[in-house]
């Protein structure tokens, strides 16, 4: 008998066209985009299935965009397989996907982690736009050997180790100055690949800090429930009961590495062995390929 997580994307696997499908198959599906509408005060349908891709890349937008379009998929599946909705046992989310991990788990209802997801997203956009800022993947090195090229390149500037995604797949995240003087350092220690992201800014470091204050007061009124199954966390990679810890953790994890890889040995070494990407893209199955290629991995797509 498979022990089975379901795993929830985060931004940058935002794609247009995404959503189409499921909204014109499953009515609980439309109707999720329907009240997403309604909270957002814009058509959220309209921007998934019909672009443009530069406004639904912008961080304001792509995370409700992602966040419904993951709950809309469970929708979906609730009608077709719900036996594997049933027996799910754990859950885990990358960065904004924790919050579709948390609605899944009973913690928060939709409509609330919505209106959270809103904020979240439009105050880290805030944040990106007040200092040039960005993001580096780092491929074919160790995490020591990143954190020391960190060392190296920061000078007086910001850069830190922002997600540990998979063995070799390490993203570091600060000021542009220091962004830029990483290729040449990472090249020298042996790195694989060294390639800019296409984000607004520096996710997941200090430079995050001004967004942290109005997530922790969007999120100060949202009713919390202890999770029904365990929601694996980014910021420590284990799960948690107490609501008001997990609230804490949340406003923590934005400015915290993304602990991924150490995540998803967390649930490998309970016992998981069956597990399902539900949402936009595939980037979930990419990274636990290169963690334990042995797992059983499946995608609801959206």
């Amino acid at each position: 008998m498979s022990k089975i997580a379901f795993l929830f994307p985060g931004q940058g696997a935002q794609y247009v066209g995404m959503g189409k499908q499921l909204a014109a198959s499953s009515p609980k599906a439309a109707e999720l985009f329907e009240r997403a509408a309604e909270i957002l005060g814009y058509d959220l349908a309209e921007l998934c299935f019909n672009g443009p891709a530069a406004r639904l890349d912008s961080t304001v937008f792509s995370q409700p965009a992602l966040f419904v379009t993951s709950i809309a998929a469970l929708e979906s599946m609730r009608e077709e397989n719900p036996d594997a909705l049933l027996s799910c046992e754990g859950t885990a989310g990358l960065s904004l996907g924790e919050y579709t991990a948390m609605v899944f788990a009973g913690v928060m209802q939709f409509e609330d982690a919505l209106k959270v997801v809103q904020i979240r997203g439009a105050a880290m956009q805030e944040a990106a736009d007040a200092v040039p800022s960005g993001m580096v993947s780092v491929l074919g090195l160790e995490r020591d050997q990143v954190a020391a090229i960190c060392a190296e390149a920061r000078e007086n500037d910001i850069l830190e180790i922002a997600n540990l995604l998979c063995p070799g797949n390490i993203v570091v995240s600060g000021s542009n100055d220091a962004c830029e003087r990483v290729p040449a350092i990472a090249e020298k220690a042996g790195a694989m690949k060294v390639m800019p992201l296409a984000v607004a800014g520096a996710f997941h470091t200090q430079i995050m800090q001004p967004a942290v204050e109005k997530l922790a007061a969007a999120l100060a009124d949202v009713p919390m429930s202890a999770p029904r199954i365990p929601v694996v966390s980014n910021v420590d990679a284990v799960p948690h009961n107490d609501p008001e810890e997990i609230r804490q953790l949340l406003i923590q994890q934005v400015c915290s590495p993304v602990r991924w890889e150490d995540s998803m040995r967390f649930l490998l070494e309970a016992g998981f062995d069956e597990f399902f990407e539900i949402g936009a893209g595939r980037v979930l199955r990419g990274l636990m390929k290169r963690i334990d290629r042995k797992a059983e991995f499946n995608n609801i797509s959206a």
